[in-house]
């Protein structure tokens, strides 16, 4: 029993040990973990680096007001507001930024504005009666604003001014009960938040700014070469040649198009509501047609949706008549080519004359497959039922295709896309 005892204390003494050894060791780990996962967000999109080191910036220069003498004489502790400003307005995109400079100050003006009204119309009902006034039409304008957040076309652009348009009202005309001078106060706030809107611009704008325009430009691009990339990497393994027979269908992979069908629209529709506050710059001049954006992608998600049910015919191998595979092939090929131009067209800002060649061709092979369906030259054989679905989806793989390339051209009528003949860069494929 005593030998038991003595065998097991050890054990508990050098389990404790090892677990007090390694106490340093976890957040050691963990700090590693996180440096990792820092430099990972960074090489990812440098921007955000350059980003947070913008704000950092404005935040210092800002705060460094709040120790001027004159500042602080006049604005007293509400100075602090315009470092706060530059916290809620200082946004990735110039877009965003903008957007935020101009909801919080003429939600401010206004709320400012209104607040003074009820403040002023509270005081003639006499002084028993004006805090009752003052709650109420705290009361109804919380109400209707918080209820206008329901709208989406509220909610889209305007839902930070609505937020900012209650605070500033409530402070307005709340504070009015404790001091007279309500003026003051509002003005007080006006000028803090045209001081940290107005450096966050500044900085945003002047100092390697992001586009969300730009942004959305080449992520549309970016989708619909990722089509015409699926069509390039999958074309030699879903339609593999084999010696004195049709053709044989592996199984393809679909994993690519994930990105074009998963999250993208939200993401479209966020960095078109950002573009629609930016100035006009470089190749986009003011009011550039951004909603023909998200028509572009509404139609490459739509032309994704209609190439991924291929991937549930092919995954399991049959063989297709020779002219069948033919047209199948050339359909892939043609449709492929196409999407690589229109998305060098958009890339590039031309004229996507350069895909109608390619978009022609196109129906065509259409046509041509429509009329082998109905010929019905695959006889008796029990692969038909496997034939009709794959040539149905690549006729409407076609059909997509010919419809992001009309509005690929509704595009360029609208942005002024330059012509073919002037100098444009070389094309990498």
């Amino acid at each position: 029993m005593m030998v038991s005892e003595k065998q097991e204390n050890p054990s508990i003494l050098k389990r404790g040990w090892l677990w007090f050894r390694d106490i340093p060791s976890k957040p050691i780990a963990k700090l590693r973990d996180v440096a990792r996962r820092a430099i990972k967000v960074a090489e990812e999109d440098p921007r955000r680096l350059i980003h947070s080191l913008k704000v950092g910036l404005t935040i210092t220069l800002v705060s460094l007001l709040y120790y001027l003498q004159p500042m602080y004489n006049n604005l007293g502790a509400s100075a602090i507001l315009a470092v706060m400003t530059v916290v809620v307005v200082f946004e990735f995109t110039v877009g965003g930024t903008i957007g935020r400079c101009l909801n919080q100050g003429l939600a401010t003006l206004a709320a400012a504005a209104l607040a003074i009204g009820a403040q002023r119309l509270a005081i003639l009902s006499g002084k028993r009666s004006e805090p009752y006034l003052i709650g109420l039409f705290v009361f109804i304008q919380a109400v209707a604003m918080t209820f206008l957040r329901f709208f989406h076309n509220v909610k889209a652009k305007y839902d930070y001014g609505v937020l900012i348009f209650i605070l500033s009202f409530i402070l307005v005309s709340i504070s009015g009960l404790r001091t007279n001078n309500v003026l003051n106060l509002a003005q007080a706030r006006l000028v803090t938040i045209l001081i940290g809107a107005s450096s966050s611009l500044a900085v945003c704008i002047l100092i390697r700014p992001v586009w969300a325009g730009e942004d959305l430009h080449k992520y549309v691009a970016q989708n619909i070469s990722q089509l015409g990339n699926f069509l390039e990497g999958h074309m030699d393994q879903c339609f593999k040649t084999l010696p004195d027979v049709g053709i044989e269908i592996t199984k393809p992979s679909i994993v690519n198009l994930d990105s074009i069908l998963v999250d993208s629209k939200v993401k479209e529709e966020t960095l078109a509501d950002l573009a629609g506050w930016e100035p006009g710059h470089g190749q986009f001049m003011f009011r550039h047609p951004w909603k023909q954006y998200l028509r572009i992608g509404n139609l490459t998600r739509q032309c994704a949706c209609r190439l991924e049910p291929i991937n549930g015919y092919l995954n399991s191998e049959f063989q297709a008549p020779k002219e069948i595979e033919c047209t199948i092939q050339e359909a892939f090929t043609e449709s492929r080519k196409a999407l690589k131009e229109l998305a060098w067209a958009i890339e590039t800002t031309t004229e996507p004359s350069s895909a109608n060649p390619h978009i022609e061709n196109l129906k065509i092979t259409s046509s041509n497959l429509k009329s082998l369906l109905r010929s019905g030259i695959w006889g008796d054989q029990s692969d038909v039922l496997q034939i009709i679905p794959v040539a149905a989806a690549m006729i409407d793989t076609i059909s997509s295709v010919e419809q992001i390339g009309d509005a690929v051209k509704e595009l360029s009528f609208m942005a002024k896309f330059k012509s073919r003949t002037a100098e444009i860069p070389e094309r990498c494929d």
